[in-house]
């Protein structure tokens, strides 16, 4: 079996939305008007205190499983993108591991903050085309709230937490088809979060900090530039992809970017305004959703493409 295949997927949202107005009566500076107009973001939802992002991944790996047939103890493979772990280590894979009662996979974390998720599920492609692993689990995970700034009402109200995973098999048919990662570190200070544990204490401020207008612009452009590159790998033509799952950020970028493509947004999976920008979790989250509302269908050609902090970018092709 030299090729895999996404048998399951799952999701999980914690706790009740947040509307826009929830956060205006919370004391944020803004609207509803300014807020969705912008962005498209009219909901979010916020994990728990004690919730951690390896809970958030539990939740929707149980369902991933699920939906694929398999229980845990058959994954050998745990790989989970998250850019807000529960703790510096053991990393948050091993923990879904421990909480999952799988004792045998091979697990660990990637951050590549919103592109995340496509890093690690091409990353466990190459696990599984290898022979060395035959089913893995990759998720994506964020507690985002934990590292916003609230007086920055520029950013606090795109963000949002969640999980999504699915679960990679190897397959005897082509699953993915072709698959993309970058990264341009001389980008860094446009998104980050410059600060660390240092000492027993923080240094630098540990919260997110963005230059909307450069993010916009960066990530139009990687995009477009990746959705091509995947599809010529493939030695396909773009008016094959049945559907575009991107990283939901901001509907101003999932317009620009299907213009771009010259593709009707009708092909564009679109989450943002129920779940906001989650980072790792935001692309398995959309798939998710569209697979269980019967949008995705097996034999369709899939795209998933993220850019995020650092600067990073890349997508996979996948037939579902």
């Amino acid at each position: 079996m030299s090729f895999c295949r996404i048998t399951g997927t799952g999701g999980y949202l914690p706790g009740a939305p947040v509307s826009n107005h929830d956060l205006v009566a919370r004391g944020i500076e803004t609207s509803d008007e300014w807020i969705a107009d912008r962005t498209g973001i009219r909901f979010r939802h916020f994990a728990a205190e004690h919730e951690h992002s390896s809970d958030l991944a539990l939740n929707a790996s149980r369902k991933a499983l699920e939906m694929a047939g398999r229980e845990a103890s058959e994954v050998d493979l745990i790989i989970v993108a998250t850019s807000t772990p529960d703790q510096v280590f053991p990393s948050t894979a091993c923990l879904l591991q421990h909480k999952l009662g799988n004792r045998a996979a091979t697990a660990f974390d990637v951050q590549a903050v919103c592109s995340g998720f496509v890093y690690a599920l091409t990353i466990a492609e190459k696990f599984i085309r290898s022979g060395s692993h035959k089913c893995a689990l990759v998720v994506g995970a964020e507690v985002f709230s934990r590292i916003l700034d609230w007086n920055d009402r520029g950013t606090c109200v795109l963000f949002g937490d969640g999980a999504g995973a699915v679960v990679l098999e190897a397959s005897s048919e082509p699953g993915i088809l072709s698959s993309a990662l970058h990264a341009d570190g001389h980008y860094h200070d446009i998104l980050s979060v410059p600060g660390q544990v240092c000492n027993g204490s923080v240094a630098g401020k540990p919260l997110l900090q963005m230059d909307g207008q450069a993010v916009f612009k960066f990530a139009v452009r990687v995009l477009g530039d990746t959705a091509v590159e995947l599809m010529q790998a493939a030695e396909l033509p773009m008016t094959a992809l049945d559907w575009l799952v991107p990283h939901q950020a901001n509907i101003r970028i999932l317009q620009s970017t299907a213009k771009r493509l010259d593709m009707s947004m009708d092909k564009v999976i679109t989450t943002v305004a129920e779940h906001g920008n989650t980072s790792a979790a935001s692309v398995p989250l959309a798939l998710d959703i569209a697979v269980r509302d019967g949008r995705i269908k097996r034999g369709q050609n899939v795209m998933l493409e993220g850019v995020g902090g650092g600067f990073t970018w890349g997508g996979v092709l996948l037939r579902f």
